[in-house]
């Protein structure tokens, strides 16, 4: 009787410490599994979102294809492209149906998601005909490179119940997850002034700048400047061969209707010279301020609150926090603040046991993840076309005040405008 009552005393126990593993760390960063009422028992999974790569860009063989082949909520069905040459090398190497006829590939594959990955001038085009394909999307950056290009894909999209992402994965990066989470938390307080000084050029650098402010901020004026130098002779990395270049940069001053303000800097030789190697983000606030730079996996991230006595500033700890302390996938971003109240400050990476992948990769999987989400649930992606769309319409409003000589532009801008 003692042995028998210890067993089933021991299996209680074992039950709800499963039931606690299941509800407080799976259920959290797995949304595909589902907590049965009693038992703890999993429920069937939902069926894998079928989705097929429209284009043959270089970041379709590299980057789309081997990480929707690993995330277990998505089937890589298929790929699309404009030739039959390119298209069926890409689908050999994926090892997937490829066909130049859309509407037929759609059709024998059953797919309901694209992922469109084409070279930056056919972004508006091809988005626009996946949507007319009735293509739940995930569109590479920018949405389109014409406003009006981007506008005619949001009102597809809507009027056919589409989702629609964007690939803008900057701030999805574990460390920018981390510092969002901070900034959440109030920790920080309101948050005055955002700098992309050289961390991404263009639309990703207003992103990043904009996630700091909050993406909720609406911009309201724009103020940029461009100026062109000669550079010495040097290595380009993409070029791969050494000759004489020549830098364009870019920098703009952008004005919200919060009273918030966001610096942005960018050259156009910056990934790929060693004459710009510098990558920084920052930003000023209430009770505090961050400052990040350096290129993966050497980056240094300096975020700062006020000591007690109100004399100092008081640093955060923060961790990489791998799986092993030798390495293994990496499982959490975590910021040790030195608050009595709020000491630790957490983001889990929900990928940690899908594959061990780089911070990019991790980010891109956020927004791979952020569609299958918003269609399962019939709810909006977690940033969305129209945000998309507002990154791209900064970044030309910069150009476009610049050659108003630094005139300040107000948004928003004409949609028909080229620039």
């Amino acid at each position: 009787m003692q042995q028998g009552h210890g067993q089933e005393e021991n299996a209680l126990r074992s039950g709800k410490a499963r039931l606690y593993y299941l509800q407080q760390v799976v259920a959290p960063f797995e949304p595909r599994l589902r907590l049965a009422r009693a038992g703890a028992v999993i429920m069937k999974q939902p069926e894998p979102i079928r989705t097929v790569i429209v284009g043959t860009a270089r970041r379709s063989a590299y980057l789309y294809g081997p990480l929707l082949h690993a995330l277990p909520d998505v089937e890589l069905v298929g790929v699309w492209g404009r030739s039959e040459g390119s298209a069926h090398a890409l689908g050999q190497a994926l090892g997937v149906p490829a066909s130049t006829d859309l509407h037929a590939l759609i059709k024998a594959t059953g797919a309901v998601a694209g992922v469109v990955s084409v070279a930056y001038s056919a972004n508006g085009e091809v988005g626009q005909m996946a949507a007319e394909h009735d293509l739940h999307l995930l569109l590479e950056t920018p949405v389109a490179h014409h406003l009006r290009e981007a506008d005619a894909i949001i009102a597809t999209a809507r009027e056919r119940g589409l989702k629609v992402e964007v690939a803008e994965q900057f701030h999805r990066r574990p460390l920018e997850q981390l510092k969002l989470t901070l900034l959440e938390s109030g920790l920080f307080g309101e948050v005055f002034t955002a700098f992309n000084d050289f961390a991404g050029h263009g639309y990703h650098g207003v992103s990043v700048l904009r996630s700091y402010v909050g993406f909720d901020a609406a911009p309201t004026t724009v103020a940029g400047a461009t100026s062109s130098y000669a550079l010495a002779s040097h290595w380009s990395r993409l070029a791969e061969r050494h000759a004489p270049r020549t830098e364009t940069q870019e920098h703009g001053i952008i004005r919200f209707a919060t009273g918030q303000t966001g610096i942005y800097h960018w050259s156009d030789v910056a990934y790929d010279s060693a004459l710009r190697w510098w990558r920084s983000s920052r930003f000023l606030a209430e009770r505090g301020m961050g400052v990040t730079w350096g290129v993966e996996p050497d980056v240094t991230c300096h975020l700062t609150l006020l000591a007690s006595g109100g004399e100092a500033p008081r640093p955060i700890v923060v961790e990489r926090r791998y799986r092993r302390n030798d390495g293994g996938p990496l499982e959490a971003m975590v910021a040790h603040t030195g608050d009595p109240d709020l000491p630790i400050v957490r983001w889990d990476n929900p990928f940690a046991d899908v594959a061990q992948w780089n911070d990019d990769e991790i980010g891109v999987a956020g927004c791979v993840m952020s569609l299958v989400d918003a269609i399962r649930s019939d709810s909006a992606p977690s940033y969305g076309a129209e945000q998309g769309r507002l990154d791209q319409e900064v970044s030309l409003a910069i150009r476009l005040s610049a050659r108003r000589d630094g005139e300040p532009v107000a948004l928003p801008l004409n949609r028909d405008i080229d620039i």
